[in-house]
């Protein structure tokens, strides 16, 4: 569930020009991506709403540092919030940042299937496949000449002008389909050891195929940047087996969507 379209910003890569550099290959370092994700991040906050509401952030904040705990790769500094937006989506930035829409909130009816969604976007985070996407638009639009330049200054300058260069009205990273997949089966595991019943992200796609025949709208976003979820459920399922167990819902969960429901 990488990053979605439609809401105006985003980083150049699934309009970039071929290249030759592997999807799995990043010469961006881990903490060159960590401050191109604080420059990325703070051009979200102008550009979106965020929802402020205490107890809601307090909510999907706490999920998320149970799911981190459980990640594997580099310690990124992961942080959480959710957009004011009715759409169902979420995104993941460079080197931590993630966003979930309110309208999350709004379609899942346990916990287990918001945890699905915010472990897939940890996944992708974990994987790394926001800096292999940098490497290749950089490298596509300006080559590794100025790449080098630009990388050469990890202290803010060189992140913010890559940043800058990256950012652009109504264009969101798009992950390969190998790469949503990935984030799926690695989100998957993370949710199961964090203690969520893993089934969770599998309804939460049956959910979003039951919202596009009912209000299309509020998932034009999400089936415009990713893959078919009726692929992604067959091959989750069969991950999930026949007896999955863990935590599927809270009293939490209940009072923080009935709180959502009721914010206009």
């Amino acid at each position: 569930m990488a990053l979605c379209a439609g809401l105006g910003l985003w980083l150049v890569a699934s309009a970039v020009a071929p290249t030759t550099v592997s999807a799995q290959i990043s010469l961006v370092s881990v903490a060159q991506e960590i401050e191109i994700g604080k420059a990325a991040d703070a051009q979200v906050r102008k550009d979106m709403p965020e929802l402020r509401d205490a107890e809601v952030a307090a909510y999907v904040q706490g999920i998320g540092r149970r799911l981190v705990a459980k990640a594997s790769g580099p310690r990124y500094p992961y942080a959480f919030a959710v957009v004011n937006n009715r759409e169902v989506n979420a995104f993941a930035l460079p080197g931590g940042p993630i966003w979930m829409m309110r309208g999350v909130f709004q379609t899942a009816t346990n916990e287990s299937q918001v945890a699905g969604v915010l472990a897939h976007e940890v996944a992708h985070v974990a994987q790394r496949h926001a800096a292999s996407k940098l490497t290749q638009a950089t490298l596509a639009n300006w080559g590794l000449d100025l790449l080098g330049a630009v990388l050469g200054n990890t202290a803010g300058a060189g992140a913010a002008q890559m940043a800058a260069g990256l950012l652009t009205s109504g264009v969101f990273l798009k992950f390969s389909r190998d790469d949503e997949r990935e984030a799926d089966r690695v989100g998957l595991e993370m949710m199961r050891r964090a203690g969520w019943d893993p089934r969770g992200m599998v309804e939460l796609f049956a959910l979003l195929q039951r919202e596009q025949q009912r209000n299309p709208g509020s998932v034009e976003a999400f089936f415009s940047s990713h893959p078919s979820p009726a692929d992604r459920m067959a091959e989750l399922q069969g991950r999930i087996g026949r007896t999955p167990t863990g935590r599927r819902d809270t009293p939490q969960f209940q009072r923080i969507k009935a709180r959502v429901m009721r914010m206009r």
